[in-house]
């Protein structure tokens, strides 16, 4: 008898477990279910910029009490490069951290605001004309009309250019085929070159093979998480644009699922990310320099005075063209000549 009693004692104990563990798991479904976002970026796992997204999704779980789940994708993973934007709008990712460039025919004034050749390098007066002269307003009304919403941009470090040869005078770009979207293509084109916009997992392989005779990057450290020195081994002193703005955007619906707090919760974590990718990205950038000049990385000779005018030069017609593409443009740009 006390065996049958202890067997149904066990029995009630267990079904309780179940029960409470089920009750448990459901409650944190139900918070985890609440608001599901998938968050697309340009880079590859196991990247230094890769792990700083990840952060991004970390901390808006953390801040917003995990009632936001993020899953982040990584590049080729279900989102090409140049489908970021897309997918946003349609909300097949909630989420997403596009480079402007890949997305100039979609959003002409994502090319100003990523900023065009001869822009200011300097961080102070680039987070002084976002935020306070009227960036903001003109790229939030942008983006709403696509249906995202505008968060937090972050500034990465300069646009260099690398070669499988080396560059002795800006007469040697003539010819090259070099991986430069947007702007930045349009400013090699001046020099002579033939700009191919391709999306920064398939430059390794384009270097390799010949596709391509050289390369930007987002910053000196695109080129060494990539190992493109192990197929271009030449960089040009002088960069194509001083600093780069890059956006945090979200799917206008799922924002507005989202409470006034969870709202917030995101905007101060992509407050977060903008502010570590400032520090991070000058101290990796002096590290990615220092590892690849031990991997072979040479330097083309210092530029003349005549190839500095003929780089002013390339980029002077620029901010007019730019101008001219579409009313947020010409607003951004009118902003940028005030400051």
């Amino acid at each position: 008898m006390l065996k049958e009693l202890m067997g149904v004692k066990r029995k009630l104990i267990c079904s309780v477990l179940v029960a409470g563990l089920s009750i448990g798991m459901m409650a944190q479904t139900a918070v985890a279910a609440e608001h599901n976002w998938r968050f697309a970026n340009l880079y590859g796992r196991g990247t230094a910029f890769g792990a700083l997204y990840e952060q991004l999704g970390k901390d808006i779980e953390k801040l917003s009490d995990g009632k936001i789940k993020v899953q982040v994708l990584y590049s080729g993973e279900g989102v090409g490069t140049t489908g970021l934007l897309s997918a946003a709008k349609s909300g097949l990712i909630t989420m997403a951290a596009p480079f402007q460039s890949m997305h100039a025919g979609e959003f002409p004034a994502g090319v100003v605001e990523i900023g065009l050749p001869g822009g200011t390098a300097d961080t102070d007066t680039l987070y002084s004309l976002f935020h306070d002269k009227g960036w903001d307003k003109v790229l939030t009304e942008a983006y709403g009309e696509h249906g995202l919403v505008w968060l937090e941009p972050y500034i990465q470090p300069p646009v260099y250019v690398l070669t499988k040869k080396q560059i002795n005078s800006v007469e040697d770009f003539k010819g090259l085929k070099i991986r430069a979207p947007g702007a930045y293509g349009k400013f090699l084109r001046n020099l002579g070159a033939s700009p191919v916009s391709l999306a920064w997992g398939e430059i390794y392989t384009s270097l390799a093979t010949g596709v391509i005779d050289g390369s930007i990057g987002s910053n000196m450290i695109d080129h060494r998480d990539g190992n493109h020195v192990e197929v271009a081994k030449y960089m040009y002193k002088l960069p194509l644009a001083g600093a780069q703005v890059l956006p945090i955007l979200v799917n206008q619906k799922a924002w507005n699922k989202l409470s006034a707090d969870l709202k917030e919760a995101v905007w101060e974590a992509t407050r977060l990310h903008a502010t570590a990718q400032l520090e991070k990205s000058k101290q990796w950038e002096s590290e990615a320099v220092i590892e690849m000049e031990v991997k072979g990385l040479k330097w083309s000779p210092i530029p003349n005075d005549a190839d500095k005018k003929a780089w002013t030069k390339a980029g002077e017609t620029l901010w007019e063209d730019y101008a001219g593409a579409d009313k947020y443009s010409e607003e951004l740009i009118s902003i940028m000549k005030k400051s």
